[in-house]
C-alpha cells in the first residue's frame, strides 16, 4: 500500500504544533487536523483515519479521555494512537500505554523522529491488516472445503437411493429451524448455542452415510424387506457411526464430526426405546439424534416413495404429533409444530417435484 493511501489525523490545540506536524508528514500521508477532543472524536467516527497523533493536554476533553473512548468503540479500537506530550514522567507514559496508545512523541518535535514513529506504526498496521485478511480468506476456504466435503459424502449416500433427491438439503434446514426454536427452551438452552446449531446444521447431511454399505439388493428393493434384510438395513447406523468415528478422532471431539457421528448412529432411536440400533430411550438419546429423527421422518412423509404417495404438510404434522412421547421427544414435537410454517416453506422451496409441492398444500 502506498503511503499516500494512509490517513494520519493530528489532534492538538496549538497551531504551531499542528504546523510542524503537517509540514513533517504531508509529503507522505493524507493529513487531517482537529484542535480539540470533541471535534476529533466526531471526525474520527465519521471517517476513521489509519493513525492518530493525539495531544494529551488539551482544554475540555484531554487526550487520555479521547483515547479511552476510541478504544471502547468497536469501529475505532484498532486505530494506532501515538500520544503527543511535553510530559516526560514515566507514570504519564505508563498511563497512556495502559489506555491502548502504541507510542509517545515528546515535545518539541523532532521531524525525523515523528516520521520514523509514524512509519513504524503504519507498517505494523499494514502487516496486521494483511495478516487478518489472509486468515479470514483461509478460514473461508477451509469452511467451504468442509461444507463441500460433507455435501459430497452425503450425495454419495443419496445416489444409492434415487427417490430421495433433495432430502439432505431439506432435513438439514429442518434441523436448524427446530434447533433455533429450542435454543431458548430451559431444557436445551445450555446445549443449543449458535455455534452448536451451526455444527448440527453442517453435520446433518451425513445422517445416512452408512447406507453406502447396504447392498443394492436391499437398498433398491421395491417390495417389503424380509426380517434378515431389515436387520441388514438397520446396520447403516452402525456403519455410519464407525466411519465418522474415525474422522472424529482425526479432527477432535469438538469438531462437527462428533455430531455427525451421533446423528448417524442415533437418528433411528425412539423416545420409548423401541428404535435401533441400541434401543435407548428418552434423554438417553443425544439431542442431535432426537432433532434428526423428527426432521428425517417429516421429510419421508412429505416425499413420494415407491410404497406411498407424498403426504400433505398437515397430514405429516398430525403423524408427528401422534408420535409424541413414543417415537419423538415431546418437547421437540411441540417446537416442531410451532415452527410448522417455516418447515413448510423449506419443503415447498426444495421439493423434488411439482407433484410433491402440490401434495404439501393439499
Amino acid at each position: 500500500m502506498d503511503s499516500f493511501n494512509f490517513t494520519v489525523m493530528v489532534v492538538d490545540d496549538t497551531e504551531a504544533n499542528i504546523d510542524v506536524l503537517v509540514n513533517t508528514l504531508e509529503d507522505m500521508y493524507d493529513v487531517r487536523v482537529a484542535m480539540d477532543g470533541e471535534t476529533a472524536l466526531d471526525d474520527i467516527m465519521e471517517e476513521p483515519p489509519d493513525l492518530i497523533l493525539l495531544d494529551i493536554m488539551m482544554p475540555g476533553m484531554d487526550g487520555y479521555e479521547v483515547c479511552r473512548r476510541l478504544k471502547a468503540d468497536e469501529a475505532t479500537k484498532n486505530i494506532p494512537v501515538i500520544f503527543l506530550t511535553a510530559m516526560t514522567d514515566e507514570k504519564d507514559e505508563a498511563k497512556g500505554l495502559s489506555l491502548g496508545a502504541v507510542d509517545y512523541v515528546t515535545k518539541p518535535f523532532s521531524p525525523d523522529l515523528v516520521k520514523a514513529r509514524v512509519k513504524n506504526q503504519l507498517d505494523l498496521k499494514k502487516y496486521r491488516d494483511n495478516l487478518e485478511a489472509m486468515v479470514q480468506e483461509r478460514t473461508k476456504e477451509l469452511m467451504l472445503t468442509q461444507e463441500v466435503t460433507i455435501y459430497s459424502l452425503a450425495c454419495l449416500a443419496e445416489t444409492r437411493d434415487p427417490e430421495t433427491g433433495g432430502h439432505i438439503l431439506r432435513t438439514q434446514q429442518y434441523v436448524k429451524i427446530l434447533a433455533e426454536e429450542l435454543k431458548n427452551h430451559p431444557k436445551y438452552s445450555d446445549f443449543l448455542d449458535d455455534h452448536t446449531i451451526d455444527l448440527l446444521f453442517k453435520s446433518a447431511p451425513l445422517h445416512d452415510i452408512g447406507k453406502v454399505g447396504v447392498p443394492d439388493s436391499i437398498l433398491m428393493k421395491t417390495g417389503k424387506l424380509t426380517d434378515e434384510e431389515f436387520a441388514e438395513m438397520k446396520n447403516h447406523t452402525i456403519r455410519g457411526r464407525d466411519a465418522l468415528k474415525f474422522a472424529e478422532i482425526k479432527l477432535g471431539s469438538n469438531s462437527f464430526m462428533r455430531y455427525a457421528r451421533e446423528i448417524s448412529y442415533t437418528h433411528q432411536e425412539k423416545w420409548d426405546g423401541s428404535g435401533y440400533p441400541e434401543g435407548i430411550k428418552g434423554e438417553e438419546i443425544p439431542i442431535s439424534g432426537r432433532l434428526m429423527a423428527i426432521a428425517d421422518v417429516y421429510d419421508a412423509l412429505v416425499s413420494k416413495r415407491f410404497y406411498k404417495p407424498a403426504f400433505s404438510h398437515k397430514k405429516a404434522i398430525e403423524i408427528i404429533k401422534e408420535g409424541k412421547g413414543t417415537h419423538f421427544d415431546p418437547d421437540m414435537v411441540d417446537a416442531f409444530v410451532a415452527v410448522g410454517d417455516k418447515v413448510l416453506e423449506v419443503a415447498m422451496q426444495l421439493a423434488d417435484s411439482e407433484e410433491e409441492r402440490a401434495a404439501l398444500q393439499s
